[in-house]
């Protein structure tokens, strides 16, 4: 029998996108999950190059940066017999992912419509709402900053079947969005747990 026979089956990192306003949630399940996920935190003071008084002041939740690499393989798929693999490699899965950084077509050809008709002004389209869910401590509204794909096998037909995604993020906090979106309200909860947490961390080393 493995070691591992009991061990607690890990749960899946997920990036999930909901259009605003509220719609039908596509997830997007890593395949598997990054081995590493690095995290930069940049603390918004309101006293930077200001007045004394207000050098230990906060302006708000801190700027956090997330960087993790996630790996997407065709092989097993194809092990399997699956028939998408077969035709389409990995081309799904990386399209899923890189869909998060373009604005849909249809609103594309309508403000290219609206333009050709006269319209002086035209709205950018918004994003949809973008969450990084790894665990149940750590749903977090995130934007897409980096993106970058290192594909290193391509089955007979050029589809890639293994590839290295390496992504950053940026987490939206309060001080990014309004009041009324949802994101806001989860980055709060957010950092209410973590606030539970810490209350925690003294009882770890106790005497």
């Amino acid at each position: 029998m493995s070691v591992f026979a009991t061990s607690p089956r890990l749960l899946k990192g997920a990036l999930v996108t909901v259009p605003m306003p509220i719609g039908s949630a596509q997830v997007i399940a890593f395949q598997y999950n990054p081995d590493t996920l690095n995290r930069t935190l940049q603390t918004q003071g309101g006293g930077d190059g200001g007045e004394r008084s207000e050098a230990l002041r906060l302006k708000g939740a801190p700027a956090e940066t997330l960087r993790l690499e996630v790996e997407l393989d065709a092989t097993d798929a194809l092990e399997r017999g699956d028939a998408t693999a077969g035709s389409l490699g990995i081309h799904p899965q990386l399209a899923a992912l890189e869909l998060l950084i373009y604005p849909p077509s249809a609103l594309v050809i309508a403000n290219t419509a609206l333009l050709a008709s006269g319209t002086i002004e035209i709205v950018a389209p918004e994003a949809p709402m973008t969450l990084l869910v790894w665990g149940p401590m750590r749903v977090l509204p995130v934007r897409l900053t980096e993106f970058t794909i290192a594909e290193e096998m391509y089955d007979p037909n050029l589809n890639p079947i293994r590839a290295k995604v390496a992504l950053g993020l940026r987490v939206l906090s309060y001080n990014d969005l309004g009041l009324t979106h949802p994101g806001y309200h989860l980055f709060l909860a957010h950092q209410a747990t973590k606030e539970s947490l810490a209350s925690l961390a003294g009882r770890m080393g106790g005497t």
